[in-house]
């Protein structure tokens, strides 16, 4: 690595701040956005979610944003180094450990389902899945999965692009891959969205996405469902923004990058919303379908619009790298920590980090067929425990400390000095949100998923 690469402390930088905010962008755009979102939004009401979802953004995922990129900018370390530097010796470090932990933990069945993806746009590419298969898209899918080897292949070679690229490094990595995939995928989505709105359907799915139905707010779960799909959106808690931010140079300022960062995602959101909705009420789906909405749903559907086909190898190229963008991310987590920690070179630190997020990843594989039996938490199976344990527990636990630690472990003039608000009135809004309503609110989405509310 070059001494250009590195910063005046040693340390890697981003070349660019665009280059930075397309890379959290990649971080947070994932299929989080296109197909979770999708799938949440389409369980909880549309319109009434969407309204709520982007109160949450604002309330509460943007103020933990700012604070996780002020918490790596001024430490100019890891999720875990960046808190044994700003409160040495204290306990905050935890936060730290849990997004490391959740990075291992995400990454190994998150790759298992990006490799789905990566299946199944190789399918429209190739040919096999132009027309329906034999045996019908679902137990297409279910073949598939419930295969001992052929997933794993997948995930082999989604994890060997994820590792290839922070292999290579901070700026002609991460950075570069972002630069391409970002602008390609936003591209991609608007030409979707757009042609998704010239079918049958496009009023009831506009409808669905913006005519609120206001009974759906008297009920509690839309509430949770909004904030939980907040949270795992803007990638919160799991150490990304802390570590992505200890690369960026304390000449940028952070407020306005933060807000544009979480406005590109939430825009990102709701055109996968204008993509799909149309597409599903034109063609008889519901939107309601869940995980099988993007796996059988949607390739039913392609089969029966007009370029068809097109529009599927579209879809799941934009899906598998939308993906990638997150995966990166995620494996950067540990591997910033893990090169600090040893001492390793960034490239041995990705190939053996990148090995074990592999290895760890092939018992959520195998539990959609061989180890289908093998139950984990509350009945969940292997793939679904690891999300339940991470998404569920980890990140808000780790995003609660960190909004404690910018709001009451820093001192007040550290925390704004740090967001570059300084003794300004959105300093005082921002400090306001992060020592009363996000704690209050990530509390409650926890004690929900957890099943004591």
């Amino acid at each position: 690595m070059s001494q250009r690469d590195l910063g005046q402390n040693g340390r890697e930088q981003w070349a660019t701040k665009i280059g930075f905010m397309l890379a959290a962008m990649g971080s947070a755009v994932g299929l989080g956005n296109i197909w979770r979102f999708s799938y949440v939004a389409g369980e909880n009401g549309g319109a009434a979610f969407l309204l709520i979802y982007v109160a949450m953004i604002l309330l509460i995922g943007i103020p933990i944003m700012l604070a996780e990129f002020s918490i790596g900018r001024r430490a100019q370390s890891d999720a875990v180094g960046s808190f044994e530097t700003l409160a040495p010796k204290k306990p905050w470090v935890v936060a730290g450990f849990l997004g490391v932990a959740s990075a291992f933990i995400i990454l190994s069945f998150y790759g298992v389902i990006a490799g789905w993806t990566m299946k199944y746009f190789t399918g429209y590419l190739t040919g096999g899945l132009w027309s329906e298969p034999g045996e019908g898209y679902v137990d297409y899918f279910v073949n598939f999965i419930t295969s001992p080897l052929q997933p794993l292949i997948w995930q082999f070679i989604f994890m060997a692009l994820t590792v290839g690229i922070v292999f290579v490094g901070v700026k002609k990595g991460i950075e570069k891959a972002n630069v391409i995939l970002m602008p390609t995928l936003a591209i991609l989505l608007i030409i979707l969205a757009g042609y998704s709105l010239t079918l049958g359907g496009a009023s009831e799915g506009l409808a669905f996405l913006f005519s609120p139905d206001w009974s759906v707010l008297s009920e509690p779960g839309i509430y949770l469902a909004a904030l939980g799909q907040a949270f795992f959106s803007l990638s919160l808690g799991m150490g990304a923004l802390i570590t992505y931010g200890s690369y960026l140079s304390k000449k940028e300022q952070l407020p306005g990058a933060t807000a544009g960062i979480a406005t590109m995602d939430t825009l990102f959101a709701v055109i996968a919303g204008i993509m799909i909705f149309p597409a599903v009420f034109a063609f008889g789906g519901e939107p309601s379908d869940g995980v099988g909405l993007v796996f059988f749903t949607l390739p039913n559907i392609f089969e029966s619009m007009p370029g068809g086909v097109i529009v599927g190898l579209a879809f799941f190229f934009l899906l598998a790298a939308a993906a990638l963008s997150s995966a990166i991310s995620l494996l950067e987590v540990a591997v910033a920590y893990f090169i600090r920690k040893f001492g390793w070179t960034r490239k041995k630190t990705a190939l053996i980090i990148g090995g074990l997020i592999f290895l760890l990843g092939v018992p959520s594989s195998l539990g959609q067929g061989l180890l289908s039996d093998v139950s984990v938490i509350g009945g969940r199976d292997i793939l679904d425990s690891l999300d339940f344990l991470a998404s569920n527990i980890f990140l808000p636990l780790g995003g609660l400390i960190i909004a404690l630690f910018a709001g009451w472990g820093w001192k007040k003039a550290e925390s704004l000095e740090a967001s570059d608000f300084g003794t300004s009135t959105l300093g005082a809004a921002w400090l306001f949100l992060l020592r009363y309503v996000a704690p209050v609110a990530i509390l409650l989405v926890f004690l929900a998923s957890i099943g004591i509310l």
